[in-house]
């Protein structure tokens, strides 16, 4: 039988490998897409304009990702965990749902209270950059949902259609004012609250795929037997908890990516807001690529954690080691290039209204590197269910990336978020793996009452003790 259960792992090592090979390409064109975005708006609009984007950029996605990925993360994780096991998933989404509508009528009420301060303050009086930051953030409540169903059900494939088509409406009002049929930042602007509203279109697809396929219980893990009846277990406490967690951990992700170009903003106006905002776009466009990766890991590796096979764990940190290998690649490959002809390829890239260095582009070249490490570390923590730990390191070093970008240690602003950058991702991935080397356990790992995997690690501990 252990057999059997570790060929089933090697199976799902070998799939994995498939799919994040797919979902790379399919990925890997949205980041193209998204970056086509940017450097039509960087060459039509002026650089006060295209800065006032930027700024809205920042602002949409703090926000969302702060509020609305732990619901993606959590039916990403619940949803594959329960499919292992062979267990029905009403509970999670009813949960998942929940929240996400919770957060959602949140965002809604704050906005509008705050509308002064965010129009007046943060964009410079905009009101129709106000509406785009206000209808965006609520179209991509539904949005974050529907891509935690997909990744947890593993539907790459409709996954991978709703986050191309996004980028692709998104693009397109940029490039239709490019082309003088729509004209002015505004337009440019639209096309970020109609990105998430019309790839919604893709939604119903996914759901009516669900209900063709009926409403049999999924397959039961292998060499596991189905539970006739499993409970529906899952507590608003557990998944508000989880949800909680990694909700801080994307408050801190979006402090790492967007935290410089708003204190740049504060400090120097848009224009030095928009410089820095393209000289981390060198991080920013390869996570877009990278979410092929963490999309697709975080199921895959919590099916492993799940597995009761011998193999299961050897199988788990192979699969975690090939992905950081694969990072520290692909940062070498990005830093020799960037040493040979960066400030050509950037200005190039996004036109020569600012000059860039060598230095600040390595630089967070390595920060990309070690960034992109920390989000693969984290995905194996979540999996491991170390997700409250992961929390607090994150929120730790985005503190201290904040706290470093308003001290005059390094006297050049632009240099000091590029070295910021660098060194709290650095210190970032080392804190990450100690966690990930050394997991403890957590309430979401100790088996429930009466469940099965609690009556096999209490056989487990009687064969050892005899």
């Amino acid at each position: 039988m252990s057999e059997a259960r570790q060929g089933g792992d090697s199976a799902t090592s070998a799939e994995y490998g498939k799919t994040a090979s797919f979902l790379a390409i399919g990925v890997g064109l949205t980041g193209l897409i998204t970056y086509a975005y940017f450097l039509i708006a960087s060459h039509t609009l002026s650089k006060p304009d295209y800065g006032q984007i930027t700024v809205l950029w920042s602002a949409v996605f703090i926000t969302i990702s702060t509020l609305y990925r732990p619901v993606e993360q959590l039916l990403s994780r619940h949803v594959s965990e329960r499919l292992a096991k062979g267990e029905p998933l009403r509970q999670e989404l009813r949960v998942a749902s929940t929240i996400q509508i919770g957060l959602a009528l949140f965002f809604a009420v704050v906005a509008l209270v705050l509308r002064g301060p965010i129009q007046d303050g943060l964009l410079e009086g905009n009101e129709t950059l106000y509406w785009v930051f206000f209808g965006a953030v609520l179209f991509y409540a539904a949005s974050y949902f529907a891509r935690g169903f997909l990744a947890g059900q593993r539907s790459f494939g409709l996954f991978t259609a709703l986050i191309l088509s996004e980028s692709c409406f998104r693009t397109l009002f940029a490039l239709l004012v490019a082309i003088g049929l729509l004209s002015g930042q505004s337009w440019v602007a639209v096309g970020i609250v109609a990105a998430p509203s019309l790839s919604l279109l893709v939604v119903p697809f996914a759901f009516a795929r669900r209900a063709k396929k009926g409403q049999a219980a999924p397959p039961a893990a292998p060499g596991r037997e189905a539970e006739e009846a499993a409970p529906d277990d899952f507590t608003m406490k557990e998944g508000g908890g989880f949800a909680a967690a990694v909700m801080v951990i994307m408050f801190s992700e979006q402090a790492f990516l967007n935290a410089g170009p708003l204190i740049t903003r504060g400090l120097q106006g848009a224009a030095a807001a928009g410089f820095i905002f393209n000289v981390l776009m060198i991080a920013r466009a390869p996570l877009q690529l990278f979410q092929a990766v963490s999309t697709s890991i975080l199921p895959h590796l919590t099916n492993l954690h799940t597995s009761t096979a011998p193999d299961s764990e050897r199988e788990f940190h192979r699969s975690v080691r090939g992905v950081l290998l694969g990072v520290a690649a692909f940062t070498a490959l990005a830093a020799l290039a960037f040493l040979i002809a960066g400030p050509q390829m950037m200005q190039l890239a996004f036109s020569k209204k600012f000059e860039y260095d060598r230095p600040g582009l390595l630089l967070v070249t390595l920060g990309m590197g070690l960034y992109l490490g920390s989000v693969t570390l984290n995905q194996a923590c979540l999996a491991q269910g170390q997700v409250r730990r992961a929390a607090v390191r994150w929120i730790s070093c985005a503190a201290f990336f904040i706290l470093w970008n308003f001290l005059p240690i390094v006297s050049d602003e632009f240099r000091r978020v590029e070295i910021g950058f660098a060194l709290t991702a650095g210190v970032l991935f080392a804190l990450l793996y100690l966690i990930y080397r050394r997991p403890h356990g957590r309430p979401e790992d100790i088996p429930r009452e009466g469940s099965t995997e609690e009556l096999e690690l209490r056989l487990a501990s009687i064969d050892e003790n005899t």
